[in-house]
């Protein structure tokens, strides 16, 4: 049976009030939605590319303008004119440089009729001369009353190498960059850079380098027993070859992320003292046409290579997604040649190859049927989400590596931790550790897990956050109303806390604490639920005379586990014993509905009616214990988190006399106060503490 619904272990919260309809009111799920976006960043070999395409082009620049520099300026056509000029004073003092094959000036005024900026005032002016006539050339210029300088008898050779020093300084730079890069990326051998294309980038991992053992993995044990057999073949093959039987070569191992798929493969090949080669499915794809299959075809040869060992392929569905589904353009398709690879290669196992592949995936559904057949990943290892006793294993597992204090009950946390996966429960104990460390204490103490939990799941408090008072009463109420819900309904989960310090995007949240792990929802469970998420907004609207956007949440959870009962688990008395769901391929955008507008006409009747049944009910219960609210909703304006032993003890009518931090504060003045005597002959004001310094 599967469920589209968060199940048991949630919390109500009220969230923040926004325009873009900021959620108040949430049941979260411990299945909830996750994901993320992100644009995939171009291959390293493009950027390198287009990197050393625009040095280039840098380069091709700088060398135009250093050849083009020595013609600008050669406005003077004989030696002649150059000394008339000179007689005029068109040249400023000291600026005249005779040279092997030149004479050079800067012009101290614009030329008659000069356009350009050459021959504008500042510019630079030459003419040729023969070598020889060094002497011609000084009377001349001494006759025009100018005074010179003279770099006659440098080398022409050594010229030209300070012109284009700096271009030949950049191409050494740039040659030096590309060899290296070719060296690495070729590693040495033929084809240059282009020769890592076809190169597998799998990480390879000896026998001597992997230490995670079966005894490192907790929570799935029945996956560990199944796999257990590929641990035997690969100590011993011969064992099975006596009888004729045939070890799996593929391994399917599919459950959530944070499940533990990927440490369960690390512990197969620590077992079998093999050597674990890992890569990602989505290394396989690249910029060119099928570099993909290359990369899988170099892999398994190396595996062959050096069998007995475990090839570990992770996100499978990267390249094996079902060919011929969703849009396709009917153009090549390198994911399919990739995949095609793939299966190519694993026929492609001789008896005698000690190989076994591993593949992980959380979409085991849309993969490819050939890719699932016996002769290839034809055992499938589900890695699910651990249970009551899995998540105490797992909590004690990572515990070994803190210091814990006597008094903690991991088995409380376990309880109170349902449809964790083991990635959760490991960062639970880390940011125990984390918030202990930042208390000083020497051990994490229970508060430090409980407050890692809820950090976990639903992210920091904000004490800090400045709340208008008549936000807080409408908080307050509202998380009355669910957490009266909680206690008084004997089909919903018992109540472990509510609070009204925002955490994350909530203002503030009822907690739930299942007794027990939930693998299907009855009616009654549902419809208590239901009723629980309508008191937060029955509560505030009848407390504040308006209702908000606070609500959002546990309306669109109350939505969906009504269309839930509906489409999908029949438990609507009008449509009986019929799914409306469809099928869940998710190939196509177009969603597939195979029921006529009248039949969905009634499922939006159905669904609701099990809501206004719900909200009204709800209603004429937080009526009826009005006081009550009113008495936790005062509570929680005080102290702001209550336990469920101290709303158990407000609800008895018992007086409630925890104490407020303020409180705690005016206790310890008078102590310090006792414990610090003044000086003497120093007199204190009335009212003032002695400094402890």
């Amino acid at each position: 049976m599967s469920h589209n619904i968060p199940p048991s272990g949630y919390a109500i919260t009220k969230g923040e009030d926004a325009p873009s309809g900021g959620d108040r009111g949430t049941k979260d799920g411990p299945s909830g939605p996750r994901g993320g976006a992100g644009g995939n960043p171009p291959p390293k070999a493009r950027r390198q590319f287009m990197t050393y395409l625009l040095l280039l082009g840098v380069v091709a620049v700088i060398w135009v303008v250093l050849t083009t520099t020595g013609q600008r300026g050669e406005t003077i056509q004989t030696p002649q004119e150059f000394f008339v000029l000179a007689k005029e004073g068109y040249f400023e003092q000291g600026t005249v440089v005779i040279q092997d094959d030149k004479l050079m000036a800067t012009l101290s005024r614009s030329l008659p009729g000069a356009t350009d900026r050459v021959g504008q005032k500042g510019g630079q002016v030459w003419v040729r001369i023969i070598p020889g006539e060094y002497d011609w050339v000084r009377t001349q210029l001494t006759t025009a009353g100018v005074k010179w300088q003279e770099q006659v008898g440098q080398s022409l050779f050594l010229q030209l190498l300070i012109s284009i020093a700096p271009a030949l300084l950049i191409f050494g730079v740039l040659w030096f960059l590309i060899a290296r890069s070719m060296r690495g990326a070729g590693g040495g051998g033929p084809g240059g850079m282009l020769g890592n294309f076809g190169k597998s980038r799998h990480r390879v991992t000896n026998k001597e380098s992997v230490h995670i053992t079966f005894a490192d993995v907790a929570g799935v044990d029945e996956a560990k027993d199944e796999v257990h057999e590929i641990v035997e073949f690969l100590k011993n093959p011969k064992r099975f070859s006596k009888l004729g039987g045939r070890i799996p070569r593929g391994v399917l191992l599919s459950g959530q992320p944070g499940c533990g798929k990927t440490l369960l493969a690390k512990a197969i090949a620590g077992e079998a003292d093999v050597p674990f080669f890992s890569i990602s499915a989505s290394d396989f794809d690249e910029m060119f046409v099928c570099v993909g299959a290359s990369r899988v075809r170099e892999l398994f040869k190396q595996a062959k290579d050096n069998s007995p060992c475990i090839i570990f392929l992770d996100e499978i569905d990267a390249v094996g997604r079902r060919r011929g589904g969703g849009f396709s353009s009917g153009g090549h398709d390198e994911r399919e040649q990739t995949l095609n690879a793939i299966l190519v290669e694993m026929d492609g196992f001789e008896v005698n190859d000690q190989i076994i592949v591993i593949a992980a995936t959380n979409r085991p559904d849309v993969l490819d049927p050939a890719l699932t057949r016996p002769g290839r990943f034809d055992r499938q290892v589900a890695v699910p989400l651990p249970d009551l006793k899995g998540r105490r294993q797992i909590l004690a597992v990572h515990a070994r590596k803190v210091k814990m204090s006597p008094g903690v009950d991991l088995d409380r946390l376990a309880r109170g931790t349902p449809m964790f996966s083991g990635a959760d429960l490991a960062a639970i104990i880390n940011e125990a550790a984390i918030i202990a460390t930042m208390a000083e204490k020497e051990f994490v103490e229970t508060i430090d897990l409980e407050e890692a939990r809820d950090k976990v799941r639903f992210g920091r408090a904000n004490k800090s956050r400045k709340i208008e008072e008549q936000e807080r009463i409408a908080t307050a109420y509202h998380e009355a109303g669910h957490a009266l819900l909680q206690v008084i309904l004997p089909d919903a989960d018992p109540l472990h806390k509510v609070t009204i310090i925002p955490r994350g995007q909530a203002m503030g949240a009822t907690f739930a604490l299942p007794e027990k792990d939930r693998y299907g929802y009855s009616r009654k469970y549902l419809t208590a639920t239901m009723r629980v998420l309508c008191g937060g907004r029955i509560a505030e609207e009848r407390k504040t005379g308006d209702i908000s956007s606070g609500a959002a949440m546990d309306i669109r959870m109350a939505t969906a586990y009504a269309r839930t009962m509906v489409v999908q688990w029949g438990m609507s008395a009008r449509l009986g014993f019929v799914n409306y769901g469809g099928a869940d391929d998710r190939e196509t955008f177009i969603p597939e509905k195979d029921y006529s507008p009248e039949t969905a006409r009634v499922i939006d009747e159905e669904v609701r009616g099990l809501i206004d049944a719900a909200y009204e009910e709800a209603g004429v219960l937080l009526t009826e214990h009005w006081p009550r609210v009113t008495a936790i909703a005062d509570a929680l304006l005080r102290v702001e988190t209550l336990s469920k032993e101290d709303v158990d003890c407000i609800l008895r009518g018992e007086p409630f006399e925890k104490p407020t931090v303020a409180d705690l504060l005016q206790r310890e003045l008078p102590r310090a106060t006792s414990q610090v005597p003044p000086e003497p002959g120093t007199d204190l004001p009335p009212g003032a503490i002695a400094n402890p310094a």
